[in-house]
C-alpha cells in the first residue's frame, strides 16, 4: 500500500504496447511514449517561450510525464477506437478517471491525495500547457507512424494514424506548431524520399484537410 503501490505499477506501462495487434517493426510502450513525449513537449515549450509566452513548467512536466498513467487500467486503445464517437471517448474517459480515482483513494497517503489528483489528471485542455501537451502527444503518434510507413509497412492504420496526428497538429494555434510545420515537417518528408511508401503525399493531403 501507499506510494510504494504506485511505483511499482509504473512497471505496468512498460509491458502496455501502443497500436496492439498490427504488425510494427519497432514496439512501443506506453512508458517509452511518455518519456518520448516529455522531451517534445519542453523544446515546444521553450519555442513558445522565446516567442514571449509564459509557460508553467511546473504543470507542464506533471501533465506530460502522466498524461497515459491511466491507461494501466484500460490499456491502449486504438486511437480510431478512441474517438469513433464523442460518446464512446467521454464514456472511456469517465472510466479511466473513475479508475484513477479509486486507485488514489485506496493506495495514497490521504495528505498526498490531492497532489496525486492534479497529477494525474487529464492535461488536455485549452491551456498553453495543455495544448503542448496535446501537439506533443501526436508528433510522437507522426513520428512513431513514419517510422514505420519509412520501412514500407503497408499497414493502413499507420497511414490513418500519420494523417490524422498531422491534421490535429497543423489545427493548433501555437507558435511552436507554426515552427514543427516549416522547420521540422520538411526534414521529415526529406527522409522519407528512400521509402517504398509515398510520406510526401499522405503528408501534403494531410496538410490540405
Amino acid at each position: 500500500m501507499g506510494i510504494h503501490t504506485y511505483f511499482r505499477s509504473l512497471n505496468d506501462l512498460e509491458r502496455i504496447i501502443r497500436a496492439p495487434g498490427k504488425f510494427k517493426f519497432e514496439e512501443h510502450s506506453v512508458s517509452a511514449h511518455s518519456w518520448k513525449v516529455v522531451q517534445y513537449a519542453k523544446t515546444l515549450a521553450d519555442i513558445e517561450e522565446q516567442h514571449g509566452v509564459a509557460i508553467d513548467w511546473k504543470k507542464l512536466y506533471e501533465i506530460t510525464s502522466s498524461h497515459d498513467y491511466g491507461e494501466i487500467f484500460i490499456g491502449d486503445i486504438k486511437t480510431p477506437v478512441k474517438h469513433h464517437s464523442l460518446e464512446l471517448r467521454s464514456m472511456l474517459q469517465q472510466v479511466e478517471e473513475g479508475m484513477i480515482r479509486h486507485f488514489i483513494e485506496e493506495n495514497i497517503p490521504e495528505e498526498l491525495q490531492d497532489i496525486f489528483r492534479r497529477q494525474l489528471r487529464e492535461g488536455k485542455d485549452e491551456t498553453v500547457e495543455g495544448l503542448i501537451l496535446e501537439v506533443a502527444d501526436k508528433m510522437d503518434q507522426v513520428y512513431e507512424a513514419f517510422a514505420e510507413l519509412q520501412r514500407g509497412n503497408t499497414e493502413k492504420e499507420f497511414i490513418i494514424m500519420y494523417r490524422n496526428a498531422l491534421v490535429k497538429i497543423k489545427n493548433i494555434d501555437l507558435h511552436c506548431v507554426r515552427y514543427f510545420l516549416d522547420q521540422i515537417l520538411p526534414d521529415i518528408i526529406d527522409e522519407s524520399l528512400i521509402s517504398p511508401i509515398d510520406v510526401k503525399q499522405i503528408t501534403e493531403e494531410a496538410l490540405a484537410l
